[in-house]
């Protein structure tokens, strides 16, 4: 039986909290992508993409798997739905990294600050001129960090496939906040963990892969597996699905843009990577974009600010 639905209208400074606490969260989330790339880059050495896929979130799936227990029919629907869009979009992404260079597959993805907001528009939200500016913004600024001038292939055409399903997926959530009873985000978290291994898994096979092979091949990589597994995945895909329950999709979409900028931070720190002066403005742009987005303040509409 489906729980009671307790997300009730909240006052308006209590709302305000709420999506202060909300885009905290997502900024978090953010941080922590950002720095998955010095653990993705020892692995990728010796494992392929879906391999870590499947590893990481074998690991997120036995912190996870408590909270399956007692999962409601509507938590599982929302769950397999979202689990499956989020493995699309990721199996895009990486393909299409296998045949594009990281900056240009790193520029195309950040392009879903500007996508949400275009779908969202379409579906009938109405924005206001800080997010439309604040989209702009990130737009030019990930183009000053990442772009680089070569014919487009079709690695560019996985990957912008791979910006159009993630923008879906924060679209998702955004409709999953508003429907009339609630998910809790530890179980939807550990429902699209059991669909990332499973269809991670499904694609190893498919590629050959034997389990005792690559279990021997991720030996040497234990602590970087163990960071992806549980904090960049069991923990950021409950943060996500928590914190985007309090915050409006075009705007979940804008913080996401912080991504890039917070990789090339890890990037200065972890590998003393160079930053180019283009790329420094560029970073400056993208921050701007999202302190812009929330300007002028306001209360958040009652449906993204329920608990």
């Amino acid at each position: 039986m489906s729980e009671p639905s307790s997300l009730q209208p909240a006052s308006p400074v209590r709302a305000g909290s709420r999506h202060r606490v909300g885009i905290a969260a997502l900024v978090c989330v953010t941080v922590v992508w950002g720095t998955t790339f010095p653990a993705m880059k020892a692995m990728s050495g010796d494992l392929q993409a879906l391999e870590i896929i499947s590893l990481r979130f074998a690991v997120a799936c036995a912190v996870l798997w408590p909270f399956l227990r007692g999962v409601q029919a509507h938590e599982l629907r929302w769950g397999l739905l979202m689990g499956a869009v989020m493995f699309g979009a990721t199996a895009l992404q990486v393909s299409g990294l296998g045949l594009t260079s990281s900056n240009r597959n790193a520029f195309i993805t950040g392009l879903n600050v500007v996508i949400v907001p275009l779908l969202a528009a379409g579906l009938g939200q109405r924005l206001g001129w800080p997010v439309l500016a604040g989209a702009a913004l990130s737009v030019v600024g990930m183009y000053g960090l990442f772009y680089e001038a070569s014919p487009w292939s079709f690695g560019d055409t996985l990957t912008l496939a791979s910006a159009f399903v993630y923008a879906v997926y924060v679209l998702l959530f955004e409709y999953c906040a508003r429907a009339p009873v609630r998910c809790r985000p530890e179980r939807l978290a550990a429902v699209q963990a059991v669909v990332m291994l499973g269809l991670g898994g499904v694609g190893v096979a498919w590629q050959g892969g034997v389990p005792a092979e690559v279990l021997a091949r991720a030996e040497d990589h234990l602590l970087p597996l163990i960071y992806l597994g549980l904090l960049a995945s069991a923990g950021i895909v409950w943060l996500q699905a928590w914190g985007q329950a309090r915050v409006r999709a075009v705007e979940a979409a804008l913080i996401y843009g912080l991504e890039p900028v917070f990789a090339s931070l890890t990037a200065i720190w972890y590998i003393n990577e160079v930053l180019a002066g283009r790329a420094l403005i560029g970073a400056a742009l993208i921050v701007l974009g999202v302190m812009l987005s929330q300007w002028p303040a306001r209360a958040p509409d009652t449906e993204a600010a329920r608990v």
